[in-house]
């Protein structure tokens, strides 16, 4: 049984041009997963829905987007964490 929210660092990391980002939930929650340039400016949403706890894995393919860093933010009730990856193509 999962006792707490988590957002892990996605693997691999460097990628290109897919990575996986894991996640856990420890209650159902309504997650939302967010990519974001080095700008800050919002370039994806991987996932807006309402989910029950446990363990996640999403896939982001980056194939249309270039080189650099991008970084991702999970918020799931009052859970917000944000990481780092870089897109190496």
């Amino acid at each position: 049984m999962i006792k707490e929210f988590a957002l892990h660092q996605n693997y691999p990391n460097p990628f290109n041009p897919r990575t996986d980002i894991r996640l856990q939930l420890a209650d159902y929650s309504h997650v939302v997963l967010k990519v974001f340039n080095i700008l800050g400016q919002e370039i994806v949403t991987l996932l807006n829905e309402v989910k029950e706890p446990g363990e996640y894995t999403v896939e982001w393919d980056a194939s249309e987007f270039s080189s650099g860093v991008y970084f991702y933010r999970m918020r799931a009730g009052n859970f917000t964490d944000v990481k780092k990856m870089l897109l190496a193509k």
